[in-house]
């Protein structure tokens, strides 16, 4: 069984590639070489977002918040298991 784990932050106006860069140095530093983690990938979206998907074969570790200063609004996460791939 495959878990997803979704983690997506809002910039604060204007902090979008810092937000970026912020995930890019820290957060996915912090999970790279976890036990059970299969995958991740990081997406920017309109809006000043930022995503992080993990793929766990165990339980997610969880994904450290940035400054609060490069925040428009609290993370959001989110863990999904897989149930059908093709």
């Amino acid at each position: 069984m495959t878990t997803a784990a979704m983690w997506e932050a809002r910039a604060a106006d204007g902090r979008a590639g810092e937000l970026r860069d912020w995930v890019r140095e820290r957060a996915v530093p912090a999970l790279r070489g976890a036990a059970g983690l299969e995958r991740l990938e990081v997406f920017t979206a309109p809006g000043e977002r930022v995503l992080l998907v993990t793929w766990w074969s165990d339980a997610p570790l969880p994904v450290p918040d940035p400054p609060g200063e490069l925040l428009g609004r609290p993370v959001h996460r989110w863990s999904f298991t897989s149930e059908h791939v093709e």
